[in-house]
């Protein structure tokens, strides 16, 4: 599947993505792999007895990576995606935890073109949120998306 090219996005389109179950080997995973080994993630005596949920979460890093492939999944920016462009305004109302299923809502805010870079950059407003509906984490982000020949260059 190819995905959208720069004008093909228009502001306030929006896009879901599919699911995706975050497991505890996802989480154990994750935190050893990028050295997050604290015991917030790791110690299971020290969740249970110190922690604010009583139960092993996930970081918040994880849940933004995880969004971020549910995104690419949809197949809107295969083959068109050049550059992640940017992050603003990320919040985390929640955690995501052992066994949580999440998905992504995605709405278009804005395109400008840079035709200099064959294409222009799209920024969306991304919600996470988890199997209850509940949105657990909020970001904007900003991509570098491909243009077509004839759009980019004003020759339509």
């Amino acid at each position: 599947m190819n995905g959208k090219t720069f004008e093909e996005f228009h502001p306030g389109e929006r896009y879901s993505t599919g699911r995706r179950t975050i497991t505890e080997h996802d989480i154990l995973t994750f935190v050893n792999l990028v050295g997050l080994t604290e015991p917030l993630f790791l110690d299971m005596e020290y969740i249970r007895t110190e922690s604010l949920y009583g139960e092993r979460i996930a970081p918040g890093s994880l849940t933004f990576g995880m969004a971020e492939g549910l995104t690419v999944q949809t197949g809107l920016i295969h083959g068109t995606g050049m550059a992640f462009a940017g992050l603003d305004k990320m919040r985390l109302f929640g955690p995501v935890k052992v066994n949580d299923t999440i998905q992504v809502e995605i709405e278009v805010l804005d395109c400008k073109p840079v035709p200099a870079r064959g294409g222009g950059i799209v920024r969306y407003r991304q919600w996470v949120k988890n199997q209850r509906g509940e949105t657990i984490m909020e970001y904007d982000v900003a991509r570098l998306i491909r243009g077509n020949e004839s759009g980019v260059n004003g020759k339509e």
